[in-house]
């Protein structure tokens, strides 16, 4: 049962006490304080962490308690907007104020990466961006082998049961568990979801299931060598190499979704993997599991790479390789019809692994009976059997009927609602940033339209970040703006607010000097990194405004039939406009905006209303329509939404 959170400060406040002091050497960004915005020239503010954590969960405690978005099966996703949030990264700050993060605590004893204690005291700020559900990027337990950075990525996952201590605050000392309990709580109390992404088709190189399930697992002979960058050698590892004209085979008959008798890997290949080693024959060396088969033949855990496409040319993924879905002597090696394109005679129900299929099925019902949770989001899914991911739903459901599936998948299609998700990624950060391309997207929501609600955001922790491309701020501003009035689910990448431009990972959209320039050690998906919380450009201001217009209209914004949104023509090159109406609602909205970031752009449209004024919701102002044509100019990045 959950602990009252006025009892959970009390707790707080009694495990802190130690800490009472007049002199605080405890520090934290202004926007943590509940302040509305970075003032120029502020510092970090000084506080005594045994006051503020109890403090700031009795303010959510005293709080009315707002009921949480409603909808059967998860349908509640598609009027939400989320907060994405990696809470190693989002809650972390240089407390003591010596110009680093100190790991793996301060001189004090605190944790400078984030923490649970200090991502629920973080709660209100994000409730006042608008949010109404927090998707987490993956919080499990991370393992070390081949880990890049000095923390670990994690997708590394060690044991999917258990949640990173390294998320626990030591000088509070409930642990992790009981953290997080808290954090899904209080965000109940405050009207927000909770959603967690897992990854269910890798582990980590050293994970807890290898010593006691090795048959979960492939194996090769020790003695074979990793392929390098830019390698093409076939006795090294890495994905398997196919001939010019077997690539034509295996493309020709996947995009044919004909996976009978797909072209297998060359002998050289195959010839790598071993059979698991029994339990008692695994040993962990140096950090790295070892095996013995035949006699004295010494295997290893192979590292994953790219399942597709086949000719894919990254070297292995150090950190994590994939778990073995399937079991069927033909078929014991790693390669695109064992991970994701499954050969027909490999994907029959009889080969599956069926304990580990269980074991996989449980995750969720552990997370939701253990801490509350409301959704997944599934990393790699679309390289989970449809069987497997079926029968995760139908668990998942039986618990909470109103649990939300997410897809890790940037294609909008029919397929993901056929599996039975809420929600896809989408690609908008990819166009959005492309005026022309971002139009096509637009028109579409007027046409065809889209099969599954998308993410409607500039960046996500894999891609450059909003701030950092032309116009940086400007269209950072312009980019939510834009996506709150589109049917789609608006989302903050964390940092995204405070106009951050250091990117969490590289793995999307940047060019070959943007690597050189990030290396992957620097990153804060594999090491220590705080955001720009005392950044003066920031958009908390502008995002929680907009957010509020959103949510006045929010019942006219999430409609999604064809009819709901019509492009208007704007006699421009730039500007671009739509209407947003419905029959069943009396309300109708104009957004006009500007994507070119570095002009003015001038707009003639004819819109339906016999107003002669009309006023801007966003930025105040106002539009005046002669005769139901509207003609102005907007500035670079500037958006204007009326109410027609």
């Amino acid at each position: 049962m959950q602990t009252p959170l006025p009892i959970l400060a009390d707790t707080i406040a009694e495990k802190l006490s130690r800490f009472s002091s007049d002199r605080p050497s405890y520090f934290i960004p202004p926007l943590w304080t509940g302040s509305q915005r970075n003032a120029h020239g502020q510092s970090p503010v000084a506080v005594n962490p045994a006051a503020y954590f109890p403090g700031a969960l009795r303010q959510i405690a005293s709080a009315p308690a707002q009921t949480v978005l409603r909808g059967a099966g998860g349908s509640w996703s598609k009027e939400t907007v989320i907060f994405n949030m990696f809470v190693r990264s989002t809650c972390a700050f240089d407390h003591n104020q010596n110009g680093k993060l100190d790991l793996p605590l301060n001189g004090d004893g605190w944790r400078e990466t984030g923490t649970f204690l200090k991502a629920t005291a973080l709660l209100p700020y994000i409730k006042s961006l608008g949010a109404t559900t927090i998707h987490l990027l993956p919080i499990t337990s991370i393992g070390t082998d081949g880990n890049k950075g000095s923390l670990g990525s994690p997708y590394a996952i060690k044991n999917p049961y258990l949640i990173d201590e390294n998320l626990a605050e030591p000088n509070l000392g409930i642990g992790v568990d009981a953290e997080f309990r808290m954090f899904v709580a209080a965000a109940h109390h405050l009207g927000m979801r909770v959603v967690v992404e897992f990854v269910f088709r890798t582990a980590s190189k050293n994970g807890d299931w290898i010593a006691e399930h090795p048959e979960w697992f492939y194996w090769i002979r020790e003695s074979v060598h990793d392929r390098g960058p830019g390698s093409h050698e076939e006795g090294l590892y890495g994905n398997p190499l196919f001939t010019p004209e077997e690539l034509a085979v295996i493309k020709d008959k996947v995009k044919k979704e004909d996976f009978s008798s797909l072209p297998q890997p060359h002998d050289i290949y195959r010839s790598m993997f071993t059979k698991p080693p029994e339990p008692s024959r695994v040993r962990l060396v140096k950090g790295s599991y070892r095996g013995l088969v035949d006699g004295n033949t010494t295997v290893r855990i192979p590292g994953a790479f790219a399942d597709w496409p086949p000719d894919d040319s990254q070297p292995p993924w150090n950190d994590v390789t994939y778990l073995k879905l399937y079991d069927h002597p033909d078929f014991n090696y790693i390669a695109y019809n064992t991970l994701r394109m499954y050969d027909t005679r490999l994907a029959v129900r009889k080969n599956a692994n069926e304990p580990l299929w269980q074991k996989i099925i449980e995750i969720l019902p552990h997370y939701q009976k253990e801490f509350g949770i409301d959704g997944v989001m599934i990393d790699m899914g679309h390289a989970l059997p449809m069987e497997l991911k079926q029968e995760m739903i139908r668990r998942a459901r039986s618990i909470n009927p109103e649990f939300s599936f997410w897809d890790e998948n940037f294609s909008i299609t029919e397929k993901s609602v056929l599996e039975g998700y809420n929600a896809v990624i989408g690609y908008q950060w990819s166009d959005q940033h492309h005026p022309e391309k971002f139009r096509t997207m637009l028109r579409r929501f007027g046409g065809e339209g889209y099969a599954v609600p998308y993410f409607a955001t500039p960046e996500s922790h894999n891609t450059p970040r909003a701030a950092a491309r032309p116009g940086g701020i400007v269209y950072s501003s312009y980019a939510w703006a834009v996506s709150n009035f589109i049917p789609a689910i608006p989302f903050i990448h964390s940092g995204f607010e405070l106009g951050e431009t250091f990117p969490v990972n590289t793995g999307l959209d940047f060019t070959r000097e943007d690597l050189k320039k990030y290396p992957s050690e620097t990153l804060p998906l594999f090491s220590e990194g705080a955001y720009a919380w005392m950044n003066e450009k920031e958009l908390t201001g502008w995002i929680s405004s907009v957010s509020g217009v959103r949510k006045r209209y929010a019942a006219l914004i999430t409609e999604s039939s064809p009819e709901s949104f019509v492009w208007c023509e704007t006699g421009s090159a730039d500007a671009f406009a739509f209407l947003r109406t419905s029959r069943r609602l009396p309300q109708k909205l104009l957004i006009l905006a500007n994507p070119n970031m570095a002009a003015r752009s001038g707009f003639k449209v004819t819109v339906p209303t016999s107003k002669t004024e009309l006023k801007n919701l966003l930025a105040g102002g106002t539009l005046k329509p002669a005769g139901g044509v509207i003609e102005g100019s907007l500035a670079p990045g500037e958006v204007v939404v009326v109410e027609l």
